[in-house]
């Protein structure tokens, strides 16, 4: 291609040019969540933060008025403030006035941006908001509500809405949480940090509805041993009660045990 002048442009400067535009000041901007190069302006409230955690995590805090505590409507959010120029403007990629990509990563329907694209994010249409750890690796279970690993598809127990509610040992709610996910035999959800505090204080069973997590052999083996080592007072011995199983619903009659 000639211009009007003769000359020939490398179109190889253009695409350096584009390159330099998507690196410059990656990384450097952001918070301790994202690392972004904007800020977002808080429809609710109308003041500026660096990301909606920031957000929700100064609005909610102990010194907050109960009655003043709030979340960010993330996809209502209309404004960005480019950190490189300090420009605000309608939520896009780059800025409008010094051309910096303000997110490598970029969802115009959650207003999210990211510059570490190492987390594979990808918006679900079903969840109406993105995730990370790749598309192709997670499926969206209708009954669920909710993406699970491509592993559990054929092996999970639906339970209906699974991750529309708090964390039980956190009360963190898990459908928006940035945290791990343990999806438990019973199709519970948990995190799975929570998850291993529980086995850390020897808890092995779901907090909702009292199902075993892992296996429980040796759990057993051990409560034996300490059975067999203590002796029931007499006036107990050889009395029969109900035993209904958490596991499988089961009722049975078996001799009292000594705790």
């Amino acid at each position: 291609m000639l211009t009007e002048s003769g000359f020939q442009p490398n179109m190889s400067d253009y695409s350096s040019g584009e390159e330099s535009q998507m690196e410059r000041g990656s990384g450097n901007f952001g918070c301790s969540h994202y690392r972004r190069r904007c800020k977002i302006r808080a429809p609710c409230c109308n003041e500026i933060f660096d990301c909606r955690h920031c957000h929700n995590e100064s609005k909610n805090s102990i010194e907050v008025d109960p009655l003043d505590r709030h979340d960010i409507p993330r996809h209502d959010v209309e404004k960005v403030i480019c950190s490189l120029c300090d420009t605000e403007q309608p939520v896009q990629q780059h800025c409008v006035k010094c051309g910096v990509c303000m997110g490598e990563y970029f969802c115009s329907i959650c207003k999210f941006f990211d510059d570490d694209v190492t987390k594979e994010q990808y918006h679900c249409n079903e969840c109406g908001i993105c995730r990370t750890g790749g598309a192709e690796n997670f499926f969206h279970c209708s009954k669920c509500g909710c993406c699970y690993s491509t592993m559990l598809k054929d092996s999970h127990n639906c339970v209906e809405k699974a991750m529309h509610h708090n964390c039980p040992v956190c009360f963190e709610f898990l459908f928006e949480t940035t945290k791990d996910i343990a999806v438990l035999h019973c199709g519970h959800t948990i995190h799975l940090e929570c998850v291993k505090q529980m086995e850390c204080h020897s808890q092995y069973s779901c907090p909702v509805c009292s199902k075993s997590f892992c296996d429980m052999s040796r759990v057993w083996e051990r409560l034996d041993c300490e059975i067999a080592s203590t002796p029931m007072p007499q006036i107990y011995q050889n009395k029969m009660v109900w035993i209904l199983c958490n596991d499988c619903g089961e009722t049975s009659e078996g001799l009292r045990r000594k705790r």
